[in-house]
């Protein structure tokens, strides 16, 4: 599958966060984006969409990143999850690679680190 026929839920609750990310991912050809201000909202929107991969904060309101990391696993054990958080900590990452997300990218982003991963992915880039 080629990135710019993908669609990629981006979950955080900072709109800036979410746009940066987008605008990294738009500029590698990206175009199809699902976004959710809490972990319930990624979800939600990951069980009406079947997004190819996530993007996922740690810390969010309603629901964190690892309770909706648990919920989309449970959903498709072949989800693809992208942690992106500063605040991080060792314990909730190790956690949240224990639940199944396939990647962490630290903020603030690094454009060549989401390249790096969206390549790994899709065809085309």
């Amino acid at each position: 599958m080629k990135l710019e026929d993908a669609k990629i839920l981006i979950g955080d609750d900072s709109i800036l966060a979410r746009k940066q990310l987008k605008d990294i991912i738009s500029a590698l050809g990206g175009n199809n984006f699902l976004e959710a201000s809490n972990g319930q909202e990624a979800i939600n929107l990951y069980k009406e969409n079947t997004p190819e991969i996530v993007f996922l904060d740690i810390v969010m309101p309603v629901k964190d990143g690892n309770s909706a990391i648990s919920e989309i696993m449970q959903l498709n054990p072949d989800a693809d999850i992208v942690v992106v958080s500063s605040v991080g900590t060792q314990m909730q990452l190790k956690q949240a690679i224990q639940l199944g997300a396939k990647d962490f990218v630290q903020k603030p982003l690094n454009s060549k680190q989401i390249e790096s991963i969206l390549k790994s992915r899709f065809e085309g880039r």
